[in-house]
């Protein structure tokens, strides 16, 4: 199973971007349903996830307010829309999926058994 994630790119700081995650084999038993960025030096941390229904989300303090995770159930895809990016906001963006329909947001990378290869997302003015 392969995860396809897209839209990652340059933006000034203040501006937007929208990741895209789908399966590239469409599988629809593995479900995308977060979000992690690792930025140059620092060790991988979670963004955002969602339910598998998309019902609820939970962010990254330092995300919050300014990005919004989305699941398309009929699509099996999961979107970031990323909000008034800033500087710190540069980092290689992985989309993360299993194959669980819990309603328990998972947090941890360990968690999720499958993982795109990543999209770069760089901000600077």
């Amino acid at each position: 199973v392969q995860l396809q994630a897209s839209g990652g790119g340059l933006a000034q700081p203040g501006g937007y971007l929208t990741l895209s995650c789908s399966i590239a084999d469409g599988t629809s038993s593995v479900l995308p349903k977060a979000w992690f960025r690792q930025a140059p030096g620092k060790e991988r941390e979670f963004v955002g996830a969602t339910t598998w229904n998309g019902e609820s989300t939970r962010y990254a303090d330092s995300v919050k307010e300014r990005f919004s995770i989305l699941r398309d159930n009929t699509r099996n895809t999961v979107k970031l829309q990323m909000n008034n990016l800033q500087l710190e906001d540069t980092a290689v963006y992985f989309c993360a999926a299993d194959a669980s329909k819990t309603t328990v947001l998972m947090t941890l990378s360990t968690w999720y058994d499958y993982w795109g290869q990543g999209t770069l997302v760089t901000v600077s003015s």
